[in-house]
């Protein structure tokens, strides 16, 4: 997610055993800057049962939020004959893919029978070079018709199915983006916090959006806190990704985030901040060099930054549709497909991702995940989920929001997002193109020259000549 990591502090550099906790404790995720390089295994063993040997599924992640459900699982689940051992290698300095790809290659008993993928990253094992390792979901008994009857955003399906239309992998979370504003500022500025009418006044389209930044300025207030706000609604709304037959293809809507990150910039619409830095965490506080109106993100940019973050700007928040459609982040489930040679195997394999991703049922985990109510009498926090029809029977209100319930918001977020112009190579390719937007932003460099290191630096670190 994100991208969501979890901080995996006083694990030792080397594996080691250790005992899962015994109860998952709530969805629990943080941003990529805090994650830690250091990998666990654990195992998680059912009480006994006169079933004979229990199936054991070697489940790997890059934070402990998926191994954690697997004490949820048992516990719904008190027939399982199954232990779950699982190993979690956080993906700071690249160490979780190379680790991953290797026990993949390596197969044999040790091999990961279930494996996590993120959005940053998930199209190499869905549709790329490590997507011959997944198995099919149809292969598993998850077929089409679960998909549809769970309301699953199709631009998590798109995402999870092959070249070849096959479905790998789904989420148990819901990425889509919404535009996440202060009242107070809308009131003023607007006349009103009405969510309706705050989606009228930014958009759609980023003409309007920018008529409101000039409107907001006129009263001392920035729009955004910095152009990576914009980037994200940019990138997942254009036609087409980074790689078009092979070749590094710049969709016309995201060369335009040269120009539009150049107006927010040269108008003062801003306070031309980086994403994931204390100063654009200041904005979120209202501490920032002036009050900023608002920030792009799915419902985890709500509930594990800026939850932490708002301070006194607490409960003076609300969500609307953005001007135009997109997802940010999000984590899918894989098999792998030698589980299918096993049918005790296979059986346990798809029931657990059944329950993650597709159960819609009170007791499945994308209810107590969208409720918080993952910790019996607990109140955790509360998540849009990846199935529409569970989050229609789920209470969203938050207090960070005034009481709002944001699943009103995003449920048409997630609908609107589109998966069809993900590559594999986008971890990669983002970050060198926003860094030559700001080099362009800055005045360090001309329009032109900009895209030109750019495609130089593709070709140099990924070999991908330009169209």
């Amino acid at each position: 997610m994100k991208r969501m990591k979890r901080v995996l502090a006083g694990v030792s550099t080397v594996l080691l055993m250790t005992t899962v906790l015994a109860a998952c404790g709530g969805n629990s995720n943080s941003n990529s800057s805090s994650a830690s390089s250091n990998a666990s295994t654990s195992s998680n063993n059912t009480a006994s049962t006169s079933k004979g040997d229990k199936v054991t599924i070697n489940l790997w992640s890059f934070t402990d939020e998926i191994p954690n459900m697997t004490n949820k699982y048992l516990e719904t689940h008190p027939d399982a004959n199954v232990e779950f051992k699982t190993t979690v290698i956080a993906t700071t300095d690249g160490a979780y893919q190379p680790a991953l790809d290797q026990a993949l290659a390596a197969g044999g008993k040790d091999a990961p029978d279930i494996y996590a993928a993120e959005a940053a990253f998930v199209l190499k094992y869905t549709q790329g070079d490590a997507s011959t390792y997944a198995a099919n979901y149809s292969d598993l008994g998850l077929d089409e018709q679960m998909v549809k009857d769970a309301g699953i955003a199709q631009y998590s399906v798109d995402i999870g199915t092959s070249t070849d239309g096959e479905l790998k992998g789904l989420g148990y979370q819901a990425t889509g983006g919404a535009f996440i504003y202060r009242r107070s500022i809308a009131k003023e500025v607007f006349g009103t916090d009405d969510p309706a009418t705050i989606k009228g006044a930014i958009g759609p389209g980023w003409d309007k959006f920018f008529d409101a930044a000039a409107k907001l300025k006129e009263k001392g207030y920035g729009i955004v806190s910095g152009d990576g706000d914009i980037w994200h609604p940019i990138e997942n709304s254009s036609e087409k990704g980074w790689i078009v037959d092979g070749k590094l293809h710049i969709d016309p809507k995201r060369e335009e985030f040269l120009d539009l990150s150049k107006k927010l910039k040269d108008n003062g619409y801003h306070n031309d901040t980086t994403d994931w830095t204390e100063a654009w965490y200041a904005d979120m506080s209202g501490s920032g060099s002036k009050p900023i109106f608002g920030f792009f993100g799915p419902a985890w940019l709500i509930n594990y930054t800026m939850s932490d973050q708002v301070k006194d700007t607490n409960g003076d928040w609300a969500v609307t549709e953005p001007p135009t459609g997109f997802f940010w982040g999000g984590t899918w489930l894989l098999a792998n497909k030698n589980v299918i040679q096993d049918e005790a195997k296979k059986k346990a394999v798809a029931d657990f991702i059944k329950w993650v991703t597709l159960d819609t049922s009170e007791t499945g985990l994308q209810y107590y995940w969208a409720n918080g109510t993952i910790k019996e009498g607990e109140q955790g926090t509360k998540d849009s989920v990846a199935s529409s029809v569970v989050m229609s029977k789920s209470n969203g209100e938050v207090p960070l929001l005034g009481g709002q319930n944001m699943f009103d918001v995003f449920v048409p977020a997630n609908a609107n997002a589109s998966g069809k112009n993900l590559t594999q190579y986008d971890e990669t390719i983002n970050k060198l193109w926003r860094d030559q937007v700001r080099e362009y932003t800055s005045g360090n460099k001309s329009r032109d020259d900009a895209i030109a290191t750019f495609k130089q630096q593709v070709k140099d670190q990924l070999g991908i000549d330009s169209e």
